[in-house]
């Protein structure tokens, strides 16, 4: 029995390519370049079709879902009639920095007959088969993750005409460790502008090595303050529909404001709010981001 991990930190990625310029001159034909020529897609564009595994582990990063599949494969090859194996379960742990002991996590496989998910339990898997299933953990911390991967399962002798003479459960656990890192580094200011007027500013800056595009960046203001945003999404509630989202490069830093105004006292009396304070300054809120990655993925 052995175990193979496929994690998200291994996902591909569209492939670069180069279109050379067309020139009768070179004597070589532009599409000789191109990752995958096709007349379907556009071969001036640096970006093919086609998808490359990297040959390094890769980087997680906070506020991400870190997804992998785990496969315990079954090495008896076929037509062994000696043994055989049953009963294969697969268990896995999260140790975070905050929990250091390890959380469990839940596993699940994926149901052909009603395309879902549904929860893993023990199978049985014959020679030169596999048992896959899928977790998601959500990275909300940095520092030193271990993925803790334990598989049990009952193997058992054969003697003629298939005939079991007994049975011995074994189990074997892999570790695996990776560390989370910050994504988006975020710095904020705030100002007093007047009396129950707050001017809020958090410069953004992408610490990744690709793009992300920005879905959605806000407050969740305190009980007692309403806050309104002073950035791309103001020309959306104006009604302009061809407003770009902001899309941050390796390194690139953006600017954001929000305004955040005390509500009515009369507002403040009557819900019983109050200000909120740690180390005696005024809490005004709590920032909060969306983005997606280079594959679409939606992190926060």
């Amino acid at each position: 029995m052995s175990l193979l991990i496929y994690t998200s930190l291994s996902r591909p990625s569209l492939t670069t390519q180069y279109p050379l310029p067309a020139s009768e001159a070179l004597g070589i034909a532009p599409t000789a370049s191109l990752a995958y020529p096709s007349s379907r897609t556009d071969a001036k564009f640096i970006l093919s079709p086609v998808l490359n595994l990297p040959e390094a582990f890769g980087s997680a990063y906070v506020g991400e879902t870190f997804s992998c599949t785990l496969c315990a494969n079954n090495e008896i090859e076929a037509g062994n009639t000696s043994k055989a194996v049953s009963g294969v379960r697969i268990q896995a742990d999260m140790q975070t920095p905050s929990v250091p002991k390890g959380t469990s996590l839940e596993l699940f496989g994926h149901d052909r007959n009603e395309d879902s998910l549904t929860k893993s339990n023990e199978e049985d898997i014959g020679p030169g088969s596999s048992l896959q299933k899928i977790l998601r953990f959500e990275l909300k911390e940095e520092g030193n993750h271990v993925l803790a991967v334990t598989v049990t399962y009952t193997e058992t002798a054969l003697a003629g005409e298939g005939r079991p003479t007994g049975g011995k459960v074994r189990t074997f656990r892999k570790l695996y460790q990776f560390v989370a890192q910050q994504l988006l580094s975020v710095r904020t200011k705030a100002g007093e502008l007047a009396p129950g007027r707050h001017l809020l500013e958090a410069q953004l800056e992408n610490m990744g090595e690709g793009a992300v595009s920005l879905e959605d960046v806000s407050v969740n203001p305190n009980e007692i303050y309403k806050a309104t945003s002073l950035n791309w999404d103001l020309d959306l509630k104006e009604g302009k529909e061809d407003v770009m989202k902001p899309v941050l490069m390796a390194r690139e830093v953006i600017q954001v404001a929000f305004l955040l105004e005390e509500k009515a006292r009369e507002k403040v009396l009557e819900d019983g709010t109050k200000a909120q304070l740690v180390d005696n300054k005024k809490v005004l809120g709590q920032l909060a981001i969306q983005w997606r990655t280079g594959l679409g993925d939606r992190e926060r």
